[in-house]
């Protein structure tokens, strides 16, 4: 598999990066994960607009999903006059009334489903193209899902957003490169149930055995420097920084 970060602000986009998104790619297929603001521009340094095959959307807040609108406006009113065949979206209850909703003028009801194949995530294993992914849900206000990536013995699990929980910690499992949010500073914000911290996600790789350990979501208003060290603190394995245009080969 090859992950590409193709952005990871939290919260909002930042100078440098767009919001959480990442393009996970093996044996041709292409899957998104999350496409939050500015993602769709940053996106087409990595592919064509039209050459993703599945997208999956972790929960419903607007960093992590909202230019689907814009994605439906490329897919819908395809520049050669054609209407794109619909595209599998994995995303929790009601993904497709929410995206609707924040478009807030598609020419009908349905229009998103004409070039977006909604499929709803529950706790889970099943196939995208050839990747076999397991998902559960994890700790945060709205209704949100970690996913475990499976390809060809090879394991990435990606938190989206979430506070400390078990359900993550399984899903991490062993995972050769875990891409894990760190959007809170240890002894700073604590909140339950909502982000992780540096540490936080440290202790998480350290439970679940996981070989290397990669930063994610952390906004413009924190220092990222603070988190990898912290994270550093309580794991032994390696620990990154996630940036745009930044590829892993797993």
């Amino acid at each position: 598999m090859k992950l590409t970060v193709v952005g990871c602000s939290g919260s909002f986009p930042s100078a440098e990066s767009a919001c959480s998104s990442y393009l996970v790619e093996a044996d041709g297929f292409r899957l998104l994960l999350d496409m939050g603001n500015g993602a769709l521009g940053e996106l087409q340094r990595h592919c064509g607009l039209y050459d993703l095959d599945a997208i999956f959307l972790s929960h419903l807040h607007a960093d992590h999903c909202i230019d689907m609108c814009a994605y439906f406006v490329a897919r819908y009113y395809r520049h050669d006059g054609g209407r794109c065949d619909p595209i599998p979206v994995y995303g929790p209850e009601g993904t497709e009334h929410r995206l609707t909703t924040a478009y807030a003028d598609t020419p009908t009801a349905s229009s998103m489903s004409e070039v977006f194949d909604f499929h709803t995530v529950k706790p889970s294993t099943f196939e995208i193209g050839p990747f076999t992914v397991h998902t559960e849900r994890v700790a945060h206000p709205v209704e949100a899902y970690g996913i475990r990536v499976e390809h060809g013995g090879r394991v990435l699990t990606y938190s989206g957003d979430t506070g400390v929980s078990p359900a993550l910690d399984e899903l991490a499992r062993d995972a050769d490169l875990f891409l894990c949010e760190a959007a809170f500073t240890h002894g700073k914000e604590n909140i339950p149930d909502l982000h992780l911290n540096g540490r936080e996600a440290g202790e998480t790789a350290a439970r679940a055995g996981a070989r290397r350990l990669v930063l994610t979501h952390i906004p413009p208003w924190t220092d990222p420097q603070v988190n990898v060290t912290d994270a550093r603190a309580v794991f032994d394995g390696p620990v990154d920084l996630a940036a745009p245009r930044l590829s892993y080969e797993i």
